[in-house]
């Protein structure tokens, strides 16, 4: 089973894809019954991570990133 946890470090080392992830753990879906929560976790975790990079650009320039 994967958790919220797993799908976040799949991300942090470079994860885009579904597929990704469950490689990532040494494993592949099987019946398919996790795969809309593993796939709803990796949008939302690669969303954040797009608007963290603007945030981290403008960090210190007294700019906030408008996303």
């Amino acid at each position: 089973m994967l958790t919220d946890t797993d799908v976040e470090a799949a991300v942090k080392n470079g994860a885009v894809r579904p597929r990704e992830v469950y490689e990532s753990k040494g494993c592949r879906a099987q019946c398919g019954n996790c795969v809309p929560g593993v796939v709803c976790l990796l949008r939302q975790m690669l969303r954040q991570g797009r608007m963290a990079v603007p945030e981290a650009m403008h960090a210190g320039t007294g700019m906030n990133a408008v996303v």
